[in-house]
């Protein structure tokens, strides 16, 4: 592949597309991991599909219809979660299976056939034009300064809600703003592995980073460094044996979880216990 990379342009663009959407991943996806937001972070994604139906019906670009839909699913979700906590896993649920069906239900309504539809589902980051490249560093961007400038509210919001209400911390605001930001990555990472994976490489990496890392910022690090590895290591893999490159990344983010799953249980097995008991807590900062 090193050979074919210095030809064609759509690998440099495909590796450029992993380099780039790893930031996104490793610093979103630790933040969806460490809040246990895998399954709402899942029902963004799938909300997303109404809007690429809805985009086909209209006539309109997919991508500016599934941003609509992930956002409006994740303040749906978010204000649900802060009003009644107890359905928020309905409302998730809803929102999940009714995104994926108002999509398919749109694209049937659609005049023609959509195309490229299957892109948007399972992904084609062979497809990526370089145009889109600036998009993702616009959002790289975005997520680097969130992040950064509301730090200490993130690692509040995350590991200790009501003491930072205490503090006077806008705890709920700032959910809704990350779940916001949640919707905007799911839409970037859609062309890359699609929708249908998407929620797997927000999760699969920060989770095998976790299992060895428990400083937040090192995890996002680490997480970000991951994720550009197996994205690669994916593209190699499905480059030899021509098989969907989408799938592909996720499939070795999978074995390399399993494996390090594998180590850790080993590593804590053959650890000495201490002489109190303690165990070693995680540090979010």
């Amino acid at each position: 592949m090193l050979t074919a990379l210095g030809h064609y342009v759509f690998l440099q663009n495909a590796v450029a597309v992993l380099v780039l959407g790893s930031v996104v991943c490793g610093v979103v996806g630790t933040l969806v991991v460490v809040n246990r937001l895998s399954t709402l972070a899942g029902g963004v994604a799938h909300a997303c599909f109404g809007g690429v139906g809805l985009s086909y019906l209209l006539g309109a670009p997919p991508a500016a219809g599934a941003l609509a839909f992930g956002l409006a699913s994740a303040l749906g979700i978010g204000a649900v979660s802060a009003r009644w906590r107890d359905a928020s896993d309905a409302a998730i649920a809803a929102i999940w299976a009714g995104g994926m069906a108002l999509g398919l239900i749109f694209i049937q309504l659609a005049p023609g056939y959509a195309p490229d539809l299957m892109s948007y589902l399972f992904g084609s980051v062979l497809a990526v034009p370089r145009a889109d490249l600036a998009l993702f560093v616009a959002v790289d961007a975005i997520v680097l300064a969130f992040v950064v400038i509301l730090y200490r509210s993130l690692v509040a919001a995350s590991f200790d809600p009501e003491f930072g209400r205490t503090r006077g911390m806008k705890s709920d605001a700032i959910f809704l703003a990350f779940l916001c930001l949640v919707g905007v990555s799911v839409v970037l990472l859609m062309r890359a592995v699609g929708l249908l994976l998407v929620i797997a490489l927000l999760a699969i990496p920060p989770s095998t980073v976790r299992i060895f890392v428990h400083r937040l910022p090192a995890l996002m690090a680490v997480s970000c460094l991951l994720t550009a590895l197996e994205g690669i290591a994916g593209l190699v893999l499905a480059w030899e044996l021509d098989i969907p490159a989408g799938a592909s990344i996720i499939l070795v983010a999978g074995v390399v979880y399993v494996a390090a799953a594998g180590l850790g249980r080993r590593g804590r097995r053959s650890r000495p216990s201490d002489g109190d008991g303690a165990r070693t807590a995680s540090v979010p900062a």
